[in-house]
């Protein structure tokens, strides 16, 4: 079940899990809620934006907010209430789990119940709702990063098989880590039927792979955003792709330094009495985008010749604090650099301008 809300005169909420009745239809509970908390209808209907913009067709010229709770569906959701017309909010997962919690016994039910409260009282925080064409993008990433999953599940299974015959694999490159294998199982003929089959897989996925790197490539390459992202050191064509997917609409952040916090790249901070302590990075956000930065911030720091003032930044961290916490407060400040670049429609400059 999803979660939707409403507000004056009417708060609704649908709640996070699906409900299955004869295997077929996935239903949705509503309710209807007045500002001071006063429930005032309950339905269910089909998990669909039509079926749920004729249920709120009755009331839809009292409707002020209505919220769903973000998920897999919620942005299809939203983009099929909108072509009816009506508005509605994506309701940021954790905080709205967050205030759920405190719920001695959790249904479905209460669950709307509770996120119409958290709209009628304003106690939520909104999500982005990606654009289709960064929705696409984000869907190339996701493929790509399943197929390397797989294809290293493969390649880990294969090296933990021929241990148990006391034949340990070097570190191969990709292109000839199937001749390598056969050439290590050589005097195994069941063996080489045995692992036939996962060789073969492999193949096809890194195939696969290949062919979907070079689409990524492709799309950067005319994609006019992307172009002006790969400008700076460390960062390519899966980089400046992921970023852009994320980012998506560069407006909606005041200042580039919200960057680190929306991705999770700025410390925690923690204070009851006495105590007043940061802690390390927090991780919120979208994960994809703050390991693309990392990894990024880790080609600058080690395998960049050329110098540009970034570079003699985190060196220069690094010195006081560590190579990890510089390579941390890089990503950071590259995602920064990234977001006022787009934002300014200006390339990356390797040194500062002279003052004149």
């Amino acid at each position: 079940m999803r979660s939707l809300g409403v507000s004056h005169p009417i708060l609704g909420a649908l709640t996070p899990q699906w409900r299955y009745l004869n295997d077929q239809s996935a239903l949705l509970c509503r309710f209807g809620m007045s500002l001071d908390g006063t429930i005032l209808r309950e339905v269910v209907v089909t998990t669909d934006p039509d079926a749920i913009a004729t249920c709120l067709a009755v009331d839809q010229e009292r409707l002020e907010r209505i919220g769903l709770e973000a998920g897999p569906l919620s942005e299809w959701l939203v983009r099929g209430l909108a072509d009816h017309g009506i508005t509605a909010v994506l309701m940021e997962t954790r905080q709205v789990r967050a205030a759920l919690s405190a719920m001695i016994v959790k249904t479905d039910r209460k669950d709307a119940r509770g996120m119409a409260h958290l709209l009628r009282m304003g106690w939520f925080r909104r999500v982005h709702v990606k654009t289709m064409d960064a929705r696409e993008q984000r869907t190339m990433l996701s493929a790509r990063s399943t197929l390397m999953a797989r294809l290293k599940d493969i390649e880990n299974s294969v090296r933990g098989l021929l241990r148990g015959f006391g034949l340990r694999l070097p570190l191969l490159l990709r292109g000839r880590w199937d001749a390598g294998v056969r050439e290590a199982v050589a005097g195994h003929p069941s063996l080489l039927q045995i692992l036939d089959p996962l060789l073969t897989a492999r193949r096809v996925l890194r195939e696969q792979l290949i062919l979907l790197d070079k689409r990524m490539r492709d799309a950067a390459r005319v994609d006019r955003v992307c172009r002006r992202l790969m400008t700076p050191p460390g960062v390519g064509a899966i980089v400046a792709m992921t970023f852009r997917a994320a980012v998506d609409q560069p407006d909606r952040f005041r200042s580039s330094k919200k960057i680190g916090a929306c991705f999770g790249l700025t410390p925690r901070k923690y204070q009851s009495g006495e105590t007043d302590r940061d802690g390390a990075i927090s991780r919120a956000g979208d994960t994809s985008v703050r390991v693309a930065l990392f990894e990024a911030a880790h080609v600058i720091m080690t395998r960049m010749a050329s110098w540009s003032t970034l570079k003699a930044w985190a060196m220069n961290v690094a010195r006081r604090r560590g190579a990890k916490r510089a390579k941390v407060a890089l990503a950071r400040k590259l995602g920064v650099v990234l977001h006022a670049m787009w934002i300014k429609e200006t390339d990356f400059r390797f040194t500062r301008p002279t003052s004149v």
